[in-house]
């Protein structure tokens, strides 16, 4: 797999092994140092993923997000030394499709950007079935299949189980999903959130501790497995 990677850090030793690390794997690289030229790289270039990092100078990471957000725009993984769950939900909440903690192996940095790119490839075609493993979800019809046998699902379930599937792969923050499901009334209250996904994996035969197609992203939220 191959594509536009744009680097956007302002570590020159980060930008440097990036470029050689994914310029090995076949992948096109560009790099920049500040937010400023990432988002005149973004229109200029068009990169199918951006690597982003937030404490930049002057436009910060955030800022980039937020700006990326009223356009047509690439993936974004940020690449970041804050570990903290509070930075991660705020990343994804921004917009962010990834989080990665620096310092990061190339190999799962390159396993997240082919996960991005595939769920990138996937989802403009307006497919009517979106498929993660045995698990089928019919947006035209409505209708979910796991292992091939018919689930029933309230209107909630459905709405909440459409949402991960749409973003499979890719962790969907508590808030969102109650923003998205419920609406801005119901954001911090995420016993929503957990009841709901509850009674799916119920439902869909999913084994919390081993599970088939909802995965639990601690202090974060929900990924459908892509």
């Amino acid at each position: 797999m191959s594509g536009r990677v744009l680097v956007v850090d302002d570590e020159p030793e980060i930008c440097r092994a990036l470029r050689t690390g994914l310029g090995y794997h076949g992948f096109d690289v560009h790099a920049v140092g500040s937010g400023e030229e990432g988002l005149k790289q973004i229109t200029a270039w068009r990169p199918d993923v951006v690597l982003l990092d937030l404490g930049l100078p002057g436009v910060d990471g955030f800022d980039v997000l937020r700006q990326m957000q009223a356009q047509g725009r690439a993936a974004v993984i940020v690449v970041s030394v804050m570990p903290g769950e509070r930075d991660k939900v705020r990343a994804l909440d921004a917009g962010a499709d990834d989080y990665v903690v620096k310092p990061f192996g190339m190999e799962e940095l390159l396993a997240r950007i082919r996960a991005v790119l595939r769920r990138q490839a996937a989802i403009p075609g307006g497919e009517p079935v979106i498929r993660a493993g045995d698990l089928e979800v019919d947006l035209a019809q409505r209708q979910v299949t796991a292992g091939g046998r018919p689930v029933s699902l309230t209107p909630t379930e459905y709405e909440v189980l459409r949402y991960l599937a749409l973003n499979a792969g890719k962790p969907v923050t508590h808030t969102t999903l109650l923003r998205q499901v419920w609406g801005e009334y119901a954001v911090g209250d995420r016993y929503n959130t957990r009841y709901v996904v509850g009674q799916l994996r119920r439902k869909l035969g999913d084994d919390p501790s081993r599970p088939r197609y909802i995965v639990s992203e601690p202090g974060v939220g929900y990924r459908l497995k892509a």
